[in-house]
């Protein structure tokens, strides 16, 4: 007998961007289980992430893998939480602790025969972008539910998509506004990425992602010099933020502001679906801002852009600079080639901002 249609559920405890790349296939399950996903990943963003997503209905956490389940409470909530749960199909994408999480879901009571294991079962293939592997590992389906329908035209689930409502917009208005940032057409540079964050501070040997800061410095000043109209927001977390000033500082510009304690991610995500353009080393704000339809130059590092390269449901231009196999670190990528990229970047209009108490809907790109 045909199990009814209930909620899948989707364990990959990846960072910001890998949770962006997942997008595509939390939309395939939707679309074959009839249900929104349940998201069981890592980090305080990820609720903020996925909130107002369509293809999401509820996301948990947890604090440590690694830990003994006793002295992990987050652990034992979840498999509390678990045991109250439908039955329903499992898709593991982690790669990594594979035994411990079968372990956790073992205790939860869910049955083997309602999972499937992107590890080993639908492992990378070389060369191969991981949108199109989770496409493939969302096209399986344990036996449990075999009758579940097939997914049906998956290409067109290639491409990311987050959600940006009425709050996220009248907040961004807001902040904007106070800031001296709402009469111009903005530009967003991401210097900063998950190692930058861990050293608390840049040029740190082994950081293949680390552009110099000169080289930002002197970006920025091409691009006021190339346009009189934009005005250009150093993005990043909290502990960035005076790396950001730095660079700002070296400017000598009131065109220039410094956000990085400033951007909570709910603001970032609605000041990239706003925004006309960025510049972002390759991490998560880079597949955010692709997802929201924002043109973008990505600096490569020790990756090759095939793998990573974030695609944007609207068409909006990405060019991707460095990476594997020519180049290993971003500080071989010059700045003569960013500043030759963005000539010939198509920028975007500024979306209008909707003003405190408009109801300008959702965005979800299609």
């Amino acid at each position: 007998m045909p199990l009814p249609p209930t909620a899948p559920l989707v364990i990959r405890f990846g960072a910001f961007g890998d949770m962006v790349l997942l997008t595509p296939l939390l939309r395939l399950l939707h679309q074959r289980f009839g249900q929104p996903c349940r998201v069981l990943g890592s980090g305080a963003w990820l609720g903020p992430l996925f909130a107002g997503h369509p293809d999401v209905g509820t996301t948990r956490t947890l604090a440590s893998r690694k830990r003994p389940y006793w002295l992990d409470p987050t652990q034992r909530r979840l498999v509390a939480w678990l045991r109250t749960q439908p039955p329903g199909p499992v898709y593991v994408c982690d790669d990594y602790a594979i035994d411990k999480i079968r372990w956790l879901l073992r205790r939860s009571g869910i049955p083997g025969d309602h999972c499937v294991f992107a590890n080993p079962d639908c492992m990378l293939r070389e060369g191969e972008h991981w949108i199109d592997r989770w496409q493939r590992f969302g096209a399986m389906t344990p036996s449990a539910f075999a009758s579940a329908p097939r997914a049906s035209n998956p290409a067109t689930s290639h491409a990311p998509c987050l959600a940006v409502g009425d709050a996220d917009r009248a907040d961004l208005h807001a902040w904007l506004r106070a800031r001296g940032c709402d009469d111009a057409p903005l530009v967003l540079l991401q210097p900063g990425n998950k190692r930058t964050l861990k050293r608390g501070r840049a040029g740190q040997l082994g950081d293949d992602k680390q552009w110099p800061l000169e080289n930002w410095a002197g970006l920025i000043r091409a691009l006021l010099a190339h346009d009189a109209a934009p005005k250009v927001i150093l993005c990043g977390a909290p502990p960035e933020a005076a790396l950001l000033r730095q660079i700002a500082d070296s400017v000598h510009s009131d065109r220039v502001l410094a956000a990085g304690d400033e951007l909570p991610l709910r603001r970032l995500l609605a000041l990239c679906e706003h925004a006309a353009a960025m510049v972002s080393i390759d991490t998560g704000p880079a597949q955010a801002a692709a997802a929201l339809g924002c043109p973008l130059i990505v600096l490569y590092g020790a990756q090759p852009p095939s793998l990573w390269l974030p695609r944007s449901p609207t068409g909006s231009a990405v060019i991707a600079l460095g990476g594997l196999p020519q180049r290993q670190r971003v500080d071989q990528v010059s700045l003569e080639e960013v500043i030759a990229a963005w000539q010939t970047l198509p920028l975007r209009s500024s979306l209008p901002l909707a003003s405190p108490g408009t109801a300008a809907g959702t965005t979800m790109p299609v």
